[in-house]
């Protein structure tokens, strides 16, 4: 069976490698133009393209999808199926018809929950126990087409987006050669989606990290390890915006107003919370300084008991 793979990160280069080491024969890769990187704003190949040419894989990067350019060379690659994982481009119509069996995707959701862009991160924002991974065909519409296989897993209670992002891309690698093998022989399942249940989400940015203390502390632990590796949680101290990375569960019988700090030593930050709750802040960084334990943190920023935190 020819495959043709549309992929750019990381999360894509996993599945791509997978299907390389269980055999299947993956004819061209499309991944993203090169993109300017580091300080020196080099351009920089993607993980899946610098995979592609470690194994002699032909590459395509189109600059568009609609100019008929990318579509005649899936034609000339002539494939039985389009494996898509994280490219981040929408295929037009005519592209997706080529390929006899259609086009597959892995989506770092249980479908049709969290449809649309960075899934994994808010199944960790939104305090979710359990997640997954979902195989589908494409259709028109993001991410509504029919799904084909689902796998889930439990979200560790302090796991933070990018851990279980490391997890997932596993588990969709697995699945994708999964799928792919069952299309193959014939023998995958095709599951019409319940639309009636479906959830959209948006790209994260910076207006995300601010913390409001007023919600519970299990919001604002689940805030912490959703916004890793990036755009991380903040809070305000004297006029400066300190990162937290990682934080404790505190008390359940505090009075104090939220955001006031009840406690700053060797166990953390800690502070009151929404619903008479308290969180320890127990990894921070400072501007232009390296993240580091609280104990080390507060060495060089004394914050006195009774500081509002904003």
């Amino acid at each position: 069976m020819r495959i043709v793979f549309m992929g750019t990160p990381d999360f894509a280069a996993a599945s791509l490698k997978r299907l390389l080491e269980d055999g299947f024969e993956v004819v061209g890769v499309f991944t993203q133009p090169d993109k300017p990187k580091g300080r020196g704003m080099e351009l920089a190949a993607s993980p899946v393209k610098e995979l592609a040419q470690e194994n002699g894989i032909p590459v395509y990067q189109p600059e568009k999808m609609r100019d008929g350019t990318a579509l005649e060379a899936v034609r000339a690659l002539q494939p039985d199926v389009l494996a898509v994982v994280a490219y981040g481009r929408i295929l037009p119509p005519e592209i997706l018809e080529v390929p006899k069996y259609g086009a597959v995707n892995v989506h770092g959701s249980l479908l049709p929950k969290y449809r649309g862009a960075a899934p994994i991160q808010w199944a960790v924002l939104n305090g979710d126990r359990v997640t997954g991974v979902s195989t589908m065909y494409l259709a028109n519409e993001m991410d509504t087409g029919d799904i084909i296989y689902s796998e889930e897993t439990e979200i560790g209670e302090f796991e933070t987006s990018g851990e279980l992002y490391d997890r997932l891309k596993l588990m969709g690698a697995a699945l994708l050669s999964r799928t792919l093998r069952d299309i193959e022989n014939g023998c995958a399942p095709r599951t019409p989606q319940d639309h009636s249940c479906a959830s959209y989400v948006k790209m994260l940015d910076k207006s995300f990290c601010p913390i409001n203390f007023g919600r519970t502390a299990r919001q604002i632990v689940k805030q912490i390890c959703g916004l890793q590796p990036w755009p991380v949680a903040t809070f305000s101290l004297g006029g400066e915006q300190i990162r937290v990375f990682a934080a404790a569960y505190g008390r359940r019988d505090v009075s104090a107003a939220p955001g006031t700090v009840l406690c700053a030593d060797a166990r953390g930050l800690e502070v009151a919370c929404g619903a008479g709750e308290s969180l320890r802040l127990t990894e921070l960084q400072a501007p232009g300084k390296k993240r580091m334990k609280a104990a080390d943190f507060l060495r060089g920023h004394a914050i006195a008991e009774g500081t509002v935190l904003s």
